[in-house]
């Protein structure tokens, strides 16, 4: 196992390169999917890198992995401890599975029952919290008090987003042409800081942009506005995406993203049934906001080479959004 030094500031082009290697027994190198029927359907072509098939079934275990290998050995063995909605619960769960460590989650009463029975599986220990952002991190604090666990932040840590800057430095690296654009979803803004820096670092032409359902559209307003935003209610299909900005992906965000589109819920819904079925593959909502965003822009990426990240695969097939009257 390769032991990381913690960042204290926006990794470099260097460390994303070891961050790459060491958490390297920790995930899979996803593959790339194309669909020519849904580029057609876009005017472009398409490049989907497929995080669904990630370990725990997201990006997240990117960013955990990396910011677990960052802890001294006498911080590691006291657990690991997050809040999170899922996915990233999931991750730190697996990662500490992985490490021979315990793993304490906060995870909100309303968390999909798919997260939370898969955070069990891992053999975590579960604290229940309403869902806002303050007794998340009351519920959070508590735990940490009580184990000494040490707190891995969902997105606003710069080992996490190193981690998930992994992702788009193999779209970038696996797909057989040059990517014009990049696009990712944007919540926290992890793995869209993280596409942002290996873009900037890895990748001859490609423009980074992001996008974000218009119900939960902080990220876009703080682009605007060059401070942070949040939500007066963070209701969207997306669940993945409920979460604002932190202070360390907003500074990279504001300085390499160029754009980030609104998708409405609808719109959501049916990029995400197209993935389904036509790439015969299992997405969550939060998946399809990318491609969401290019069927409504056409004229916007119409004869590009577009890389997409498909964040993750967990949901609740009881619960399919396009199959509700």
């Amino acid at each position: 196992m390769i032991e990381l030094p913690p960042l204290t500031q926006i990794p470099n082009q260097a460390e994303l390169l070891v961050t790459h290697e060491a958490i390297h027994p920790f995930v899979h190198r996803t593959p790339i999917l194309t669909n020519a029927s849904i580029d057609r359907k876009a005017g472009a072509k398409l490049f989907f890198k497929c995080e669904n098939f990630q370990r725990i079934g997201a990006f997240k275990m990117r960013g955990a992995a990396s910011a677990a290998l960052r802890l001294r050995p006498e911080e590691r063995e006291r657990g690991l401890a997050t809040h999170s909605s899922g996915n990233h619960a999931q991750a730190v769960a697996r990662m500490a599975r992985e490490l021979h460590i315990p793993a304490y989650i906060v995870m909100p009463h309303d968390a999909p029952r798919v997260k939370v029975a898969a955070v069990k599986e891992y053999g975590a220990e579960i604290t229940y919290c309403n869902n806002t952002p303050d007794e998340r991190q009351a519920a959070l604090d508590a735990v940490v008090r009580q184990t000494g666990a040490a707190f891995i932040h969902p997105f606003n840590d710069f080992g996490v987003i190193a981690g998930q800057a992994t992702c788009a430095m193999e779209l970038i690296e696996d797909t057989d042409v040059v990517l014009d654009t990049i696009i990712a979803p944007v919540g926290g803004g992890g793995l869209l800081a993280g596409t942002a820096l290996a873009g900037r670092y890895f990748s001859r032409r490609a423009e980074v942009v992001a996008a974000e359902p218009k119900a939960v559209d902080d990220a876009a307003r703080s682009i605007l506005s060059g401070r942070i935003e949040s939500n007066a209610v963070n209701l969207t299909v997306a669940d993945g995406l409920r979460t604002n900005l932190g202070e360390r992906t907003f500074a990279i965000i504001h300085r390499y993203v160029s754009e980030i589109f609104l998708v409405e819920e609808q719109e959501i819904i049916d990029a995400m049934r197209l993935i389904w079925e036509r790439m015969k593959i299992i997405v969550e909502p939060s998946c399809a906001v990318p491609l969401a965003a290019i069927l409504k822009h056409p004229e916007r990426f119409r004869g590009q080479s577009v890389g997409i990240i498909l964040t993750g695969g967990n949901v609740d097939v009881d619960r399919l959004p396009f199959g509700q009257s």
